[in-house]
């Protein structure tokens, strides 16, 4: 996937966020060091469930931001290497720390409709 269409994908995901909003909201966070092989027996996973009251995009720092009343999640849009859409109401957004590091997010939508 280009920068381009990882972008417009990425744009296109928070400009329909609203319709989620009230619903319940699984994040799975995985921390894991080869992009090539995500094992999950080497990965480092949390999970957290939420209904969603918001979400945007934090200019100061590039984050883009998911809200509960007893959660709050950030992204890093500049550490953004891969976004995808693998199931219906489901999301992955992949993250490169550094060479070795990266942080897979995984969100799931409880979406009544």
């Amino acid at each position: 996937m280009t920068n381009e269409e990882l972008n417009s994908n990425i744009i296109t995901f928070f400009q329909e966020i609203e319709k989620y909003y009230g619903c319940k909201t699984e994040i799975t966070e995985g921390l894991y060091s080869n992009v090539e092989n995500l094992d999950a027996n080497f990965t480092t996973w949390n999970l957290s469930e939420f209904e969603l009251i918001r979400s945007a995009y934090r200019k100061n720092g590039g984050r883009f931001m998911f809200e509960g009343t007893t959660m709050y999640y950030e992204i890093s849009g500049e550490k953004l290497i891969d976004f995808k859409q693998p199931g219906r109401n489901k999301f992955e957004f992949i993250e490169q720390y550094n060479e070795t590091v990266f942080r897979i997010t995984k969100i799931r939508f409880h979406y009544k409709y």
